[in-house]
Parts: C-alpha cells; sequence; structure tokens
C-alpha cells in the first residue's frame, strides 16, 4: 500500500514538467523567493562592538550629549562606587547598567544628566587581594609601602574595570573618575573634618557592630550574609541579690522567705562573662512559679512571663507549680539579681524590645554584645563592657575564661554554669545567623572604639557657605 504526499507530488510535477519542454532542471534554493538586506547575517560582536565603541569616541558622543543638555535642569546621580580590586562581575555590571539607565531617560527626558562614575580604593577588599600577591614578601614590608601596593593595585583596577564597563557601552566621565585615594579628594575630606572637630562635634565613644574575627575588622550591614547556622541554646538562672530581697518581699509579700530567683534565654553563652543586666518588657505579664531544685538547690520561686512558662516548664523539663506571685515588668525594674558566674549583681531594666516569640520573656543583657544591649546600657548608664580582643580572644583578665576564643568558649561557660546548679538546659539550636561576606565565618557583635561626628548637637559654623548658628549638622544636610 503506497502513501499519499502532497510534496512528493508537486515535486514530481515540477520535474515532468521541465523535461517535457526540454530545460534543464534548475537548483531549487534558486526557486526560492528570499528578502534581500545589507544586514550582515552574524553579528560578530567581538568585532563590531569595538568599532561602534571607537566611533562613539570618536565623535564625542558622550560630550555631544551633555552640549544638547547645557544650560537645562540639572539631574544629577551619585554613584556608588565600587571596590577597585578586580574585573567587573554580575553585580557590579547590572549596577552600572541600571545607573545608566536612569541617567540616559533623565537627559532623554530633557535634564542635563552628567554620569561621574567613581571608584573605593580603600578597604579590606584591596587590602586582602595585595595581601594575597604579596606572599611572604609582605612581612619586609612597611605601613607606608604596603599603602602605596595598594594604592598601585587600585590603580591599576581602576583601568580594568573602566575599559569592561565601556566594553558593555556605558557612557560616562571614564576620562576623570572620582577616586577615593585622588589627594584633592582625600584633602577636601580632611579641612572639613577639621571644621567639625572646631566645633567640638567629634567624639570618641563606642559602639556594637557587627565584627568579624577572622578578618579582624568591622561590618557594614551590607557586609553581612545570614547563613544557617547552629548554635548552643541554654536556658539559666539568675538567683535574687541579697540586697534586693527586702525590696522584693515589699513589693511582692508572697515571696518573703522564698529563694527567687529569674530565667534567662540565650544562644550566645559566651556573652554570659560580659552581662550586666536583665531586660524586662514593662507591660509584660510575669508570674513566680515554684520549681523544684536540682544539683544542691532547692525549690525556689522562678520568674518568668506568664504567657511562655508552659514553652519553659516543657523546655527545661520542669514541673512549674502555680503562680505565688504576678507582676508587670514594669515592677521588676532596678530589682538586682546575682550575676550566675561572678560575684556581682545584674539590675532588672526595661526594654520595649523584649518579645513573648521565644525565649523566657527575661533578656540577658550585654552592653558590649549587642545593639539593643548597648542602648539599653546607655540609657541605665551601664558599662559599655566588651572584653573581647579583635581576633575574638577574651580578655586575659576575664575571669575563668581569659584568653580563650569565645566560640571555644561556649562549652566551657556552660560546663562552669552546669557546675554552679545554674544551668537549666541546654541543646543545638538551627538558625538563620550572620556571617561575614568575605569569609563566611560567623561574626560577633562587640563594642569598639570609634570616632563620630554628633549629626543632632546644635553648631555655630560655617558650611556650605550658609551658617549654622544653633543648627544641627543634620539641619544643614536636609
Amino acid at each position: 500500500m503506497s502513501t499519499f504526499s502532497p510534496l512528493s507530488s508537486v515535486v514530481e510535477r515540477i520535474t515532468f514538467h521541465y523535461k517535457i519542454v526540454g530545460l534543464p532542471m534548475p537548483e531549487w534554493k534558486d526557486t526560492v523567493n528570499l528578502p534581500r538586506t545589507d544586514f550582515p547575517m552574524k553579528a560578530g560582536l567581538p568585532t563590531s562592538e569595538p568599532q561602534t565603541l571607537a566611533r562613539w569616541a570618536e565623535m564625542d558622543l558622550y560630550g555631544r550629549i551633555r552640549e544638547a543638555r547645557a544650560g537645562a535642569p540639572k539631574f544629577v546621580l551619585h554613584d556608588g562606587p565600587p571596590y577597585a580590586n578586580g574585573n567587573i562581575h554580575m553585580g557590579t555590571a547590572l549596577n552600572k547598567i541600571l545607573k545608566e539607565l536612569v541617567v540616559k531617560s533623565r537627559s532623554m527626558a530633557g535634564f542635563d544628566a552628567p554620569y561621574v562614575v567613581g571608584y573605593d580604593c580603600h578597604g579590606l577588599p584591596i587590602e586582602l587581594r595585595v595581601d594575597r600577591e604579596l606572599g611572604p614578601k609582605k612581612r619586609d614590608l612597611s605601613v607606608a609601602d604596603f599603602c602605596r601596593a595598594c594604592r598601585a593595585y587600585a590603580e591599576r583596577f581602576v583601568g580594568v574595570m573602566s575599559e569592561q564597563f565601556q566594553r558593555l557601552g556605558i557612557l560616562a566621565t571614564w576620562g576623570a573618575p572620582y577616586l577615593t585615594m585622588n589627594f584633592k579628594y582625600q584633602a577636601a575630606i580632611a579641612r572639613a573634618l577639621g571644621k567639625f572637630v572646631e566645633q567640638g562635634l567629634v567624639y570618641k565613644g563606642k559602639k556594637p557592630v557587627h565584627w568579624c574575627i577572622h578578618c579582624r575588622t568591622a561590618l557594614a550591614e551590607a557586609e553581612v550574609e545570614y547563613e544557617d547556622h547552629s548554635s548552643p541554646s541554654i536556658y539559666v538562672e539568675f538567683p535574687l541579690a541579697p540586697e534586693s530581697a527586702g525590696d522584693v518581699a515589699a513589693r511582692f509579700p508572697s515571696l518573703a522567705g522564698l529563694p527567687v530567683s529569674v530565667l534567662i534565654w540565650t544562644t550566645t553563652p559566651w556573652t554570659i562573662p560580659s552581662n550586666l543586666a536583665i531586660a524586662f518588657h514593662p507591660e509584660f505579664d510575669y508570674a513566680a512559679y515554684l520549681v523544684g531544685g536540682s544539683g544542691g538547690n532547692g525549690v525556689r520561686a522562678v520568674i518568668v512571663a506568664e504567657a511562655l512558662a508552659e514553652k519553659v516548664s516543657a523546655a527545661v523539663g520542669r514541673a512549674f507549680g502555680a503562680p505565688v506571685a504576678r507582676m508587670k515588668g514594669e515592677q521588676l525594674e532596678h530589682i538586682r539579681f546575682q550575676h550566675p558566674l561572678y560575684a556581682r549583681a545584674s539590675p532588672g531594666v526595661l526594654g520595649d524590645y523584649v518579645t513573648l516569640d521565644a525565649g523566657t520573656g527575661a533578656v540577658h543583657t550585654a552592653p558590649g554584645h549587642g545593639a539593643d544591649d548597648f542602648n539599653t546600657g546607655m540609657k541605665y548608664g551601664l558599662e559599655i563592657y566588651a572584653p573581647v580582643g579583635p581576633a575574638g580572644h577574651f580578655l586575659d583578665n576575664v575571669e575563668l575564661f581569659g584568653g580563650q576564643r569565645v566560640f571555644d568558649a561556649n562549652p566551657r561557660i556552660e560546663d562552669a554554669l552546669d557546675a554552679r546548679g545554674r544551668l537549666w538546659h541546654r541543646e543545638a539550636f538551627s538558625h538563620q545567623y550572620p556571617h561575614c561576606w568575605r569569609c563566611h565565618n560567623p561574626v560577633i557583635f562587640l563594642a569598639t572604639s570609634q570616632w563620630f561626628i554628633a549629626l543632632d548637637k546644635p553648631a555655630a559654623s560655617v558650611a556650605g557657605g550658609s551658617r549654622l548658628t544653633n543648627r544641627t549638622l543634620r539641619d544643614a544636610a536636609l
């Protein structure tokens, strides 16, 4: 049985026709009618794009665009500069392309929109690359020589990156980018800072920052990445300090004569040596529950948030009896609790940041190791205590744990608490934890000495030609 094909039938008819009339059979491709174009069949971008860029440069396209918009309303995009520390990548390319789209669209809308590109020539990314390139030779370099090596490295990659950005077709002031290592730029900053110093707006203080103990440097928020991490989760008891026993009995008569304590939860045991306070939410309901003791400690009244009592009881594996006393968090302010490791007391303080999402409703507070902790410490006049060095080791004068690396000290701190009967429970806790974007090691919060410019302090100076008498720098900026 044969099959019928319309196409084969047409071909046979055409072939038969040419045979009848005695003409030679033409090439089939010559019978197809196609449109004709001067465009090349292949883009050949590796060749054509450089030619296009050369033509733009020859005609000074960017300069002509600026001339066409001379006198028009200004639109200025401040280009947050990338580090001059290597070839461009997808992130830096996307960033520049999107910025140029904004600038070009404003120019097409009738604005005089210059695009002044810049490069960040300072900082750890460049120093790490130079450190790697130098290898053992870096030991023979002075600080000044190392700085010169960093400058040369940055200069090299300013040229490399500029060429690569131009290869993407980005039009900008490539002949005169702003560089943070430009001496005139640095001098202008120094002069401005000098004016602030003259007006008493510059001061030294402490502030907690994300700190990488591997890179030994502070990290900006944008330099912190959250990754899965397993931390030790512990519940720790802080007994009532003897000097507050009378105060507690007066405020809560049902607790008179009973051993009283508060229970906290933390995933950073290494911060316990730095504890200086216990935070309560002023409006939360708290209660003191009778709980059986262990490790030589008898029955005592333990304070936790009422809303979390059942969860805490299940977590620590101890039965909570009926509440002996109830109180608002604000009633626990200034009540002092004994530090579980050291001969000092931690006062009760109030904080709106305390939540009922997890823990006990009572928050262990170390002013040198957290943003909320720091603010609370400043509010209550506590010491901003952060006995940890830049490499993440406890200072030598830290009792029990001096010289130990903070993360390595976690189990030792837990054991010390357990030996004193103050550790109620410990387990591993998986969560998202901040890591350094460069080395991907976990970071810590550490209060470090830094220089600050007071934005909200009234000043009497000249800035930008305008008088700031009794105004603040923030007012002037706005």
